[in-house]
C-alpha cells in the first residue's frame, strides 16, 4: 500500500495525531463496558449471532466526533453507522471493537482499528490499538511501531519462509464455506501450529514477528484495512486468497514475508 506522504509533514502528523485522539476516545467510551457483569450483546442478524454492545456503538460516536473536530471535511465508514460523506480526500474506515465476541467473553483480543485511505484510493494509515492491555500499534506514512508496556518499539515481522515453520492464526476454525474450511486445512496440517480466536490481535502479533500467517474469510473493509497497513509497513504481505489487494476485505492471507506468503498462496489453491 505504497504511499508519498509522510508523517514528519504538516498533513502526516496531523491524520497520525488525529487517529491517536480516536483511539484515546474509544477507549474510554469502551473499557468501562468491558467485563461488566452489565454488558448485553444484541445480534444484529436474525440467522446466527453476530453481536453489537452498547460500547460500539458508543466508541464509533466518540471516534467521530473527535474526528469532526479536528477534520470536518473528512469522509467515514464505520461498521456500526455506515458511511459518512465529506467533501475532503480522505475517508476513515472504523470498527470501534474488531472482535465482539471475543470483548462479551471478557477475553482481550479485540481491539479498536482505524485506518485511513484517499478517496477512490488505498489505505495509507492504519492503526490498531488495544485498550484494556494497553498496546497500539501503527502501520503507513512512514511510521512501523507498537506501543506496548515495553515502551516504543519498531514492527518487524518474521523471518519464517517455510510453512512447516510457521505460526497459523484465525479467528473461527469453520472459516467460510467448506470449500474454503478445506483450503484452509490444507495449510493448517503444515503449520507447525495453529490457534484461533484472535481477531485483529492476530495481525497484530504477525506484525511484531512472533507470529506467521492469518488466514481468515469473509472480512470487511473495516476488518482488514487497518491491520493490512500495519503487516505491510511491518515487512510482511497481505492479499486476497487469489493475491489481489486486501482493502475490500473478503478471504484474507496475511503473511509475514514474500516467500511465505507465496507458499501459503498455492496451497489455498491448489
Amino acid at each position: 500500500m505504497p504511499c508519498t506522504l509522510n508523517y514528519r509533514t504538516l498533513e502526516g502528523r496531523d491524520i497520525v495525531n488525529t487517529a491517536i485522539a480516536m483511539a484515546d476516545a474509544a477507549r474510554e467510551a469502551i473499557l468501562p463496558h468491558f467485563r461488566s457483569k452489565f454488558l448485553t450483546a444484541k445480534s444484529k442478524t436474525v440467522i446466527g449471532f453476530d453481536p453489537v454492545t452498547v460500547a460500539d456503538r458508543s466508541a464509533e460516536k466518540a471516534m467521530i466526533n473527535v474526528l469532526k473536530k479536528r477534520r470536518p471535511f473528512d469522509s467515514v465508514l464505520g461498521e456500526e453507522f455506515g458511511e459518512l460523506e465529506g467533501q475532503g480526500k480522505y475517508r476513515w474506515v472504523l470498527d470501534p471493537i474488531d472482535g465482539t465476541r471475543a470483548f462479551i467473553s471478557g477475553a482481550p483480543t479485540w481491539g479498536v482499528l482505524i485506518s485511513v485511505e484517499r478517496k477512490g484510493g488505498v489505505p495509507i494509515f492504519g492503526l490498531i490499538d488495544q485498550p484494556y492491555i494497553g498496546e497500539r500499534f501503527f502501520g503507513g506514512v512512514g511510521l512501523s511501531e507498537a506501543v506496548t508496556r515495553s515502551g516504543k518499539n519498531k514492527l518487524k515481522t518474521s523471518g519464517v519462509e517455510e510453512i512447516e515453520d510457521a505460526i497459523l492464526l484465525s479467528t473461527f476454525p469453520e472459516i467460510g464455506t467448506e470449500k474454503e474450511r478445506n483450503a484452509f486445512i490444507k495449510v493448517s496440517k503444515r503449520a507447525k501450529l495453529t490457534r484461533y480466536g484472535f481477531d485483529c490481535y492476530g495481525y497484530a502479533l504477525v506484525a511484531i514477528g512472533t507470529a506467521d500467517l492469518v488466514i481468515e474469510a469473509g472480512l470487511s473493509s473495516y476488518d482488514i484495512q487497518a491491520p493490512a497497513c500495519v503487516i505491510e509497513a511491518a515487512g510482511g504481505i497481505v492479499s486476497t486468497w487469489d493475491g489481489k489487494p486486501a482493502f475490500n476485505g473478503g478471504r484474507i492471507l496475511a503473511a509475514s514475508n514474500e516467500k511465505l506468503h507465496k507458499k501459503a498462496l498455492d496451497y489455498l489453491n491448489s
